[in-house]
């Protein structure tokens, strides 16, 4: 059985927190006030309730550390090393909706490096984490990404372009050509859950454009510490200044990023 340390603790302790109110929110999701923050992007009540419970109870158990939260942006704390990034409710618009595919996602940064990770699916009570150089679980079981090499067999996760003037284009030609290599392909509405999958082997990979760090930052390590890749698909460098995403495992990398390159 795995065995988390304190600062994983800290983290499970204030996602089941949160978890127990976008519970009790989704059962009566059709009260939520409602307000619109882009195309496809809404923000609800329980989204900034989760939010607090989560900003109250990280606190609580690292008092120093900063924050860079979805909804109320980024503060700094005493300690300069250290700050949560914390997306309270991934999927918010499956949430709306009453479809059961949404997450709570910390991740911890140290020094501009992602060094801890939680992804939790209240609905389904799995529990994605990672520390590093500790491995990926779920709930108490190691995590492996997928063993498969031909992109022939392949299952790919996406997401659908938050700048849908901008980015459909550029999306709807890769969309196309990774249709034509893959199995198939998967769009289900919730960047951390689709990384975490990555790591469990569910997905084979997943690309997505423009995200915020609070959307991948815990779902990055996971799939790291499940011995997979993470990178920018243009520079094959960290994601994270970009928001721009691919993660896979060892053997479907490189080759899904060539793909990518060539459609874009």
């Amino acid at each position: 059985m795995a065995t988390r340390s304190a600062l994983i603790n800290v983290m499970v302790r204030a996602a089941d927190r949160a978890a127990r109110g976008l519970r009790r929110d989704f059962g009566e999701v059709e009260q939520l006030q409602v307000s619109l923050k882009g195309p496809g992007n809404f923000v609800s009540a329980a989204d900034h309730r989760a939010e607090k419970v989560l900003r109250q109870e990280l606190h609580h158990g690292r008092p120093d550390y900063g924050f860079l939260m979805e909804e109320s942006g980024a503060s700094p704390g005493h300690d300069a090393q250290h700050r949560w990034i914390v997306d309270p409710l991934d999927g918010t618009t499956n949430f709306l909706h009453g479809l059961p595919h949404f997450c709570i996602s910390i991740g911890l940064e140290r020094a501009g490096e992602i060094v801890a990770g939680v992804v939790f699916d209240p609905i389904k009570d799995e529990l994605f984490w990672a520390e590093k150089g500790v491995g990926a679980y779920l709930n108490d079981r190691r995590l492996r990404v997928s063993s498969r090499r031909q992109l022939s067999q392949a299952l790919i996760a996406t997401g659908t372009p938050y700048d849908r003037e901008a980015g459909r284009q550029h999306y709807l030609r890769q969309l196309d050509a990774m249709m034509d290599a893959v199995a198939d392909v998967r769009s289900m509405g919730a960047a951390a859950l689709d990384l975490a999958y990555v790591a469990a082997g569910r997905f084979d990979g997943y690309w997505e454009y423009g995200l915020s760090p609070w959307d991948f930052a815990a779902g990055m390590l996971l799939v790291r510490e499940a011995g997979g890749y993470v990178s920018d698909p243009g520079s094959g460098g960290d994601p994270l200044p970009s928001g721009n995403v691919l993660a896979a495992n060892d053997h479907l990398h490189a080759s899904l990023r060539n793909m990518l390159l060539q459609a874009g």
